[in-house]
């Protein structure tokens, strides 16, 4: 029989994209097939590396800040995104995102269509 978990992150882990997450739902966490669930914080000033998610899909709630995302071949296009806004990255998209505050972190709610949480993440250079 299938169970419904709660899950309090105990723990927070630097990605690859360099940024510090919140481990929530996954895979490894409570056995999901389908989707992954995290809390990324974006400190003050800082962004992500620049890279691209390989086969999922990935939708963003900002909870608190502003977020500049950089995205496309030359990471020449851009969107902002602020608290209470949803952003979506369709799989193979190079982006990276930067906390447009020096003072206050931006923290949003990562949920990916993969139960996996860095495996199908890789490094992209801008061209």
């Amino acid at each position: 029989m299938q169970e419904v978990r709660a899950i309090r992150p105990d723990r927070e882990i630097l990605t690859r994209q360099r940024l510090p997450y919140f481990v929530g739902i996954s895979g490894e966490t409570v056995g999901a097939s389908g989707m992954s669930m995290h809390l990324v914080t974006i400190p003050p000033g800082a962004k992500s590396e620049p890279h691209y998610h390989v086969g999922y899909e990935t939708g963003i709630y900002v909870l608190e800040g502003k977020v500049l995302t950089r995205w496309g071949a030359k990471l020449e296009n851009e969107v902002i995104s602020e608290a209470g806004e949803f952003l979506f990255i369709p799989p193979g998209v190079p982006h990276e995102a930067i906390n447009l505050s020096t003072t206050e972190a931006a923290r949003a709610v990562v949920a990916r269509n993969h139960p996996a949480e860095q495996d199908q993440i890789q490094p992209y250079v801008a061209q």
